[in-house]
This record gives structure tokens, sequence and C-alpha cells, in this order.
């Protein structure tokens, strides 16, 4: 019943919404009467601010059109490579006419960045791909807002979400020969279950997984995000805050925790600071400082776009992350496509490099949570493992902004080309073997010619008198 009112409220104010937008262009042309008037310029601004409160925010596009690649202009191409029903794997690729620059591309490592799926959309890691197209082949797990998924499609679990990356990271060995694995909060945790199966089971390993601020280990420095899961049972969360998407969607009657709970839960987070940002937004557009309401408006045109979870998966990370913690225990089991439960032990892993990132204030994963990959992580050589604290950072700021660009992304770029090299080696190695092959066929003497024999009829055989007692049929 809660989604259907949320919906019947958001349709009214629409209207209103459109109509503040209206108002606010009049209020603010000079050319027209009414902004000619005293205090035009804030009943415009206030005008404005009422209508971004009021619309309905869609998910936005990356808009990433090219990139800086040692000094080149590159152009960047959107497309989506895999389409599952719950995730499209989606591949920003690359182009210039610049042979020097097609070279240095066609030889960058290849990353894949795993999004999280926890209210926001992929595009909130547009700052993050910008960053990492300048040296890597980037692709990235966008995941689909549930109430479009229609119910014919199924249902769709956590162990559905490690399977996903499992396959996701197939594609790219299979087509590249290994890759690097980003994950960013969230993801953190099925990542490292869908490497550590892999590993168990002899497969094929990243090059490198770089984890950065997610709830490896919730128990340590628990934030409000932990406490709520910890304080409520398993069956508040399902009587309370899953609902079924009302008609008008493709997934009507999917049962969904909607995006617009989950906002209230981040706005609710820190308040005051939204309120602050809201009131210097005003204040900008009285003053007439575009650059500060340019900011504030990409900022919540994303902030503001959420999308519907299922509820089987929603429940299973709280029930597996934050209240049994399953995987520092290594408890966890995670069903395989082929319906076979299999244990995640970490421990297995040992040809992947591991890079842990927490930002020094972050309010979501608390100090520590993501660095106990580390010690879970106990097969991967101490040279292979490494951690980073971003000083001043807050949750956001480890993936997006200044501190992200300058004091974050060095690290990682660096951490990753150290790794790197060992896909390098391999393939030199096996190209050094086919070369040694190929030398050897062409120093070996040749075969002798084999004479073949002259063919002779076959001797014809004789038929020896039927028996006595034999009867013969004749024909009449």
């Amino acid at each position: 019943m809660l989604y259907q009112l949320y919906e019947t409220q958001r349709s009214l104010m629409e209207p209103f919404s459109d109509l503040a937008k209206v108002a606010s262009k009049v209020y603010s042309n000079p050319l027209s009467t009414l902004g000619q008037i005293p205090f035009s310029q804030r009943t415009s601004a206030s005008f404005d601010l009422m209508h971004r409160l009021l619309r309905a925010y869609e998910k936005p596009e990356f808009g990433i059109r090219t990139v800086d690649v040692a000094g080149v202009a590159v152009a960047i191409h959107e497309r989506i490579e895999i389409s599952r029903p719950f995730c499209e794997l989606r591949r920003f690729k690359r182009f210039s006419d610049d042979l020097a620059t097609l070279d240095t591309l066609k030889h960058q490592p290849t990353v894949l960045v795993v999004a999280p799926l926890s209210g926001h959309h992929a595009t909130l890691l547009r700052d993050t791909v910008r960053t990492m197209l300048r040296d890597h082949k980037v692709y990235i797990t966008d995941w689909k807002n549930a109430r479009h998924v229609p119910l014919s499609e199924g249902e769709f679990h956590l162990d559905d979400y490690v399977n996903y990356i499992q396959d996701f990271i197939r594609h790219l060995q299979r087509t590249y020969g290994n890759c690097h694995v980003m994950s960013v909060c969230q993801p953190t945790v099925p990542v490292l279950a869908a490497v550590s199966l892999m590993a168990s089971r002899g497969e094929m390993t990243p090059l490198s997984m770089t984890m950065m601020g997610g709830p490896i280990d919730a128990r340590k420095s628990p934030t409000s995000v932990n406490n709520l899961a910890v304080n409520k049972s398993h069956n508040w969360f399902e009587n309370n805050v899953i609902y079924r998407v009302p008609s008008g969607f493709p997934g009507a009657g999917r049962r969904v925790y909607p995006g617009f709970l989950q906002y209230s839960g981040f706005v609710a987070m820190n308040p005051d600071n939204h309120l602050r940002s809201h009131y210097d937004y005003f204040q900008d557009l009285v003053k007439g400082h575009d650059i500060g309401t340019d900011s504030h408006r990409r900022f919540y045109d994303e902030y503001n776009a959420v999308l519907d979870m299922d509820a089987d998966y929603y429940l299973e990370t709280i029930k597996v992350v934050f209240q049994e913690f399953s995987l520092p225990l290594g408890t966890w089991d995670v069903k395989s496509p082929q319906g076979k439960l299999e244990r995640v032990r970490p421990q297995d892993i040992r040809n992947t490099g591991l890079l842990s990132i927490e930002g020094e204030l972050d309010d979501v994963s608390g100090c520590g949570q993501t660095k106990a990959v580390l010690t879970l992580c106990a097969g991967i050589p101490k040279s292979d493992k490494k951690h980073l604290e971003v000083k001043g950072a807050g949750h956001y700021g480890i993936f997006s902004g200044r501190r992200w660009r300058e004091l974050v992304y060095p690290q990682v770029k660096e951490f990753i080309l150290e790794h790197q090299a060992a896909l390098t080696r391999s393939v030199s190695k096996t190209n050094a073997v086919i070369a040694k092959s190929a030398a050897s066929a062409a120093e070996a003497p040749p075969r002798a010619r084999r004479t073949r024999r002259p063919h002779t009829s076959p001797t014809p055989v004789k038929r020896l008198p039927a028996p006595a007692n034999r009867r013969v049929k004749v024909n009449a």
C-alpha cells in the first residue's frame, strides 16, 4: 500500500513541479515584467528549489563522450556487452585515429568495475569510470531497476549476484586473457565470494582485486547502517520495508525494497548536510553563482535517482553480511547455477593481487571493515597485498571527486600495472613456446616417403560343394 500511496503522491505533485519550473524562468527573465519587480531573483530561486524538491528523478546517463589519453582526445562509445535479466555488462569502447594512441590503448589493462546494487544507479561511479578510462579498458556492471524487470524473469538472489560476477569475469578472461576487478562499497562482499569460488574450483582468477569501502567484516567499527541491521530482526525488515511494485510498471507485482525508502535512509544519515546544501544552492541562485548551482544540480540529479532492489537479494544481503557475518566467520555457502552449494573460502585465493581502500571519515563502511579482507585472504603473499587509508575522505570521497583523482587513483593505477606484468609474462611465455615449436618443426629432417605397394587383385575364394543333406531350392 505504501508504494501505491507514494506513486499517487508523486503523480499529484508533478504538475506543481512543472509549474514551479515555469514560474522560476519567468521571474528570472529580465525581459519579463515579473522579472523586474523587487525580490524577483529570490522568488525565482524559491520556485527553482521547489521544482527540484518535487520532481521525479530518472536514471541519468553516463555521458562520457571523450577522455584525454596522453594529450590526445579519445572518443568513447558506450555499448552493452552482455545483457542479463537484472544486470547489463556495459563497455566503454575507446576510438582514436592516432596510430600511436591506438597502440597505447591496445596494451592497457582491462578492468571490471563492479558497481553497488544498494539504491543508486551505476552512474554514481561516473567520475570513477571517466578517470579509469585514461589508462584502462573499462567495463562496468549496470544493475537494472527491479520494478522494470517482469515477474516472468524470476527472482534475484545474492547467489545470483555472485554468479553474474563470475560470468562477467570469465567473459573478459576469454576476450583478453585475464582482467582486474574493482568493487566499490556493497559489491566487495559478493566479488570476494565470486573470486574465492573460482579459486576453490581451480579456475583462473583475476590478476588483481581492488576493494573500496565495503562491509567485508561489518563487526568492525559499526556505523548507523550496521546498527540498524543488527538491532532489527530479519522478519522486521521483511514486514516493514518490502512492498510490491504497483501497476503501471513492467515489474508490477514483484516484491522489492523501494528506492524511495532507501533514499529516505540516505538523507536521514546526514540531514543537516543536505539542508545546508539546499540552502547554499538557494543563495547561489540569488547571487547568480553559476558554478555553485551547476555543481549542486549535477550531484543531486545523481543522488536523487534511485532504483528498487529485488526483495530476496536485499533480505539475504542483510542476513548474510550484517546479521550473521557469514563471510568473515567462514559459514557462507553459495548456490551455483547447477544448484550445488559451495563454501566460500577466501583463503584459497593465491594468484591475485589485493588492494583494500578505506576513507578515514567513512560513515557507511566503518574503519577496518574493508581492511579485514587482507586477513581473510591468507593464501595471498604479503607482497601482493596492500592497504590504503585516505585521510580526510568520507565514503564517496574514495571513488569520486578530488581526493579520488589526486590521492586514490594514482595508487590504484600503479597497483594494477604491477600485477598486469603477470599477464604480460604469461603471454610472452606462451608466444615463446609457440615460436620454439614452430622452429623445431622447421629444423626437423623431412620424413622418408612411404612407397606404396602395387595393387593386386584379391585371390578368388574357391567354393566348396554343398553337403549332401542340404536342400537346394530350385526356381520353377
